[in-house]
């Protein structure tokens, strides 16, 4: 593992979700490092760009979660310096971020996504909110789901069981994003399906199994030990688990992504699996999905990502070779 070089870790930035992000860049430092790698952890600010110029590191895990580390904007810089990362690339990234955009891909690849509509902050104020939730309403029913169209951690997302309480779920999202993505509710069994790119090809990891104190996946129940129960693999039968896997490798592969990400999805009482969203930096908390499914398949956390980051300078030598 020493071939790799130096290693930088990027965490915190300046979204709503700098606190998890660091969370998760501290763990994974400290999980490379018992490997005995040399890394550094570091923020993606101003000084980030001339400092890897002048001092390049051989290689980047891009940690940042939300707007800037997920959106695509910092894989086009880091593949515009020309650094090895591991993570989707630019492209990737940016499809992956907008849900609608991102629900239609997959919709398009044959998953199951739930009835939803695309309202931004302008035309809630300025074309009438009242006619506009009165539409909603009619077009999607209740229960449905407000969230932020691009965001993660469950910020300003939530489940509306009763027409009053819609005006303030509005609220709530726009105070995380300009759109919000309001959706049919869809009941069932949360899973989150974990995909990695191995040495023997693209795998899905044991489906987790999400069971909140409350009824719904909220910010503090994500991040907070003790607020939701996991199960890993997921209590699902052998059938629902294949369509579950399956479902995360078509997400994974229609959006274009690579390396790893972490699919969301609901399984009904029919047993389909309805497709929600997809995260192309999951995060590496004490309480992520990822690590306990990387841990639920037998794995070390700073194994699998030492593979990856071995692959990342890899693919960047074959494409020097190739210019």
């Amino acid at each position: 593992m020493s071939d790799l070089g130096r290693i930088v870790v990027l965490a915190g930035g300046l979204s709503h979700e700098r606190d998890i992000s660091l969370r998760s860049g501290g763990r994974v430092a400290d999980a490379l490092r018992d490997l005995g790698l040399d890394v550094a952890v570091r923020d993606a600010d101003a000084a980030f760009v001339s400092d890897a110029l002048a001092d390049p590191p051989e290689v980047v895990i891009p940690l940042l979660h939300g707007a800037q580390g997920e959106d695509g904007s910092l894989p086009a810089v880091l593949e515009l310096l020309g650094l090895p990362f591991v993570g989707t690339g630019a492209a990737g990234a940016r499809i992956a971020f907008d849900k609608p955009t991102a629900g239609e891909v997959v919709a398009g690849a044959g998953l199951a996504v739930p009835t939803g509509v695309v309202l931004p902050h302008a035309a809630f104020r300025d074309l009438g909110a009242g006619a506009l939730l009165a539409g909603v309403l009619a077009a999607i029913g209740l229960p449905m789901v407000v969230k932020p169209a691009r965001g993660g951690s469950a910020l300003g997302c939530s489940v509306v069981r009763a027409e009053g309480d819609l005006p303030s779920a509005m609220v709530g999202c726009f105070a995380y994003g300009e759109d919000a993505l309001l959706q049919r509710y869809v009941p069932g069994t949360e899973v989150a399906v974990s995909v990695v790119q191995t040495r023997d090809g693209l795998v899905a990891l044991p489906a987790v199994e999400i069971v909140p104190d409350g009824d719904f996946y909220d910010y503090q129940a994500r991040y907070t030990a003790g607020a939701t129960e996991f199960f890993v693999p997921a209590r699902l039968g052998a059938d629902v688990t294949a369509a579950v896997s399956q479902a995360a490798l078509t997400a994974h592969a229609a959006l274009g992504l690579r390396d790893l990400s972490r699919t969301d999805l609901v399984v009904d009482t029919e047993g389909q699996p309805w497709f929600l969203e997809v995260n192309v930096a999951p995060g590496m908390t004490e309480t992520s999905l990822f690590p306990l499914a990387v841990e639920g398949a037998g794995h070390d956390l700073g194994g699998v990502l030492a593979d990856l980051l071995q692959a990342a300078r890899s693919r960047a030598g074959l494409t020097t070779a190739g210019c």
